[in-house]
């Protein structure tokens, strides 16, 4: 469980996903990123969220990209 960074499951919001044991859905940080704020604007706006899982995610979300173009 500590290495889960998003979770879905249809008893929480609907299933859509959620950083893991939070209610705080994952399009939230991208909204937040896409209306140019940076993670410590998300972090002091949603402190349910850590910067670790922020972070972890980010990195995993370029990880995929970069994987997905070689």
């Amino acid at each position: 469980m500590a290495n889960l960074i998003v979770s879905v499951a249809a008893d929480i919001m609907g299933g859509t996903p959620v950083f893991a044991g939070t209610r705080v859905p994952i399009e939230t940080l991208l909204d937040y990123i896409e209306g140019g704020d940076t993670i410590d604007d998300f972090l002091e706006g949603l402190p349910s969220v850590s910067r670790d899982q922020v972070i972890a995610f980010l990195q995993r979300g370029a990880t995929l990209t970069i994987t997905e173009v070689a």
